[in-house]
């Protein structure tokens, strides 16, 4: 069975699983692909990785930068690995562009290009959302598009870490809102 724990935090609920070491997810309850991530057998239980993610998050909602990273296990593929571990670098109260990522990618790859698209799909699938800041990837010209939370929680998280909105929008229409 794999542990879980809940956090209630000023946005709403949150369920955190591990695997007894490390954090495996992290989901605005609701949120897009909660359901399907979330192991079919769990149990709730209070694990040292759990306190020390409690802390993260306690430090974070009071609008502050951690500064630790509780360890963390993505089980994901080796480009969704790397995708996460950049948004990893991008600073508490800034962002990054999809299209950023991509040129750091086709950079460390040694290719031309990369999809910016591709890593759209790769932040929505980012199983341990907030601690690996997704809210923080935007689109070009500061488009607010996706959160697998809901463009609402991004906004608040941003805003909770200070981040300039001025020169940020939320598009009118689209698959992402």
């Amino acid at each position: 069975m794999t542990p879980i724990f809940h956090y209630h935090s000023p946005l709403g609920g949150i369920t955190v699983s591990g695997n007894g070491n490390k954090i495996t997810g992290l989901w605005f309850d609701g949120q897009k692909y909660f359901g399907d991530t979330l192991p079919r057998y769990y149990e709730e239980k209070i694990l040292p990785v759990f306190e020390e993610t409690k802390k993260w998050l306690d430090i974070y909602f009071s609008g502050k930068a951690p500064d630790f990273t509780p360890p963390l296990e993505m089980q994901a593929t080796p480009f969704r690995k790397a995708v996460c571990e950049i948004m990893l670098t991008i600073p508490f109260g800034q962002t990054m562009t999809y299209g950023e990522i991509a040129n750091i990618i086709a950079k460390q790859r040694g290719i031309a290009k990369m999809s910016a698209q591709a890593v759209g799909g790769a932040v929505g699938h980012n199983p341990i959302s907030i601690i690996i800041p997704c809210h923080r990837v935007i689109g070009a010209n500061g488009n607010l598009t996706g959160y697998g939370g809901g463009i609402e929680k991004k906004i608040q998280l941003l805003t909770l870490e200070k981040t300039d909105m001025s020169g940020l929008f939320v598009p009118k229409k689209g698959t992402a809102l």
